[in-house]
């Protein structure tokens, strides 16, 4: 985002980003326990920012690690012997709906796994195995997903997962890759397009555009 502030603290229409995300799951019957984290440094902010929001359902607030598994691994620790589904969610997309979350929570008790996704739109080309600056080949667009959060797990198949990934130095882009390879298949159940994850300074201008019309994803 290129300031000094976090992007997740940022104000999105005058709440912070993280705020929003978890207001999205606090108000849910369906959601039992919140367990939030977040790099070290930002461990008071964000424990002010829960107190100040009357945020009941958040029971952890922990310390993340250098990269994005090793702070979901941190936060499935917090869960002391979770039975039930667990949610992953980025912090950074505040506009997920309710209606989304309930889908995914559905498709995971079912199937073990689930992730909401939409089918790629654009021709994807790669450059593996070619020069800088050149393609490779087009792949093949039916088979594509844009994958999106939160992401829906029973619990003790996200958590062994994770602990063979990092037993093994294995580090995947999302909580999905780190289940594939236990050779489970994930659900897909529709994403949104308005479920954007805030990047740039252009994300954040659409979002705060969405929320001034309502929009959620």
């Amino acid at each position: 985002m290129g300031g000094k502030t976090p992007k997740q603290f940022l104000p999105l229409a005058g709440v912070p980003v993280i705020a929003r995300s978890i207001g999205l799951f606090d108000g849910m019957p369906e959601v039992g326990a919140i367990i939030v984290v977040v790099p070290r440094a930002a461990l008071g902010r964000t424990r002010s920012l829960v107190a100040r929001s009357g945020f009941d359902r958040v029971t952890a607030i922990v310390p993340g690690g250098n990269e994005r598994q090793e702070s979901v691994l941190a936060g499935l620790r917090a869960c002391a012997r979770w039975e039930g589904i667990v949610l992953v969610h980025d912090a950074v997309r505040p506009l997920a709906s309710r209606g989304l979350v309930r889908s995914v929570i559905r498709a995971a008790r079912r199937f073990g796994a689930a992730v909401p996704a939409l089918p790629v739109t654009d021709t994807i080309k790669t450059r593996a195995g070619v020069p800088r600056g050149f393609l490779a080949r087009t792949l093949p667009r039916g088979e594509l997903w844009a994958v999106q959060t939160p992401q829906g797990f029973r619990f003790g198949l996200l958590e062994d997962a994770h602990r063979k990934a990092s037993r093994s130095g294995v580090a995947g882009t999302d909580d999905a890759s780190l289940v594939e390879r236990l050779g489970v298949r994930v659900r897909i159940v529709p994403g949104s397009d308005t479920n954007i994850k805030i990047t740039t300074p252009r994300d954040r201008e659409l979002a705060e555009s969405l929320i001034a019309r309502g929009k959620r994803g």
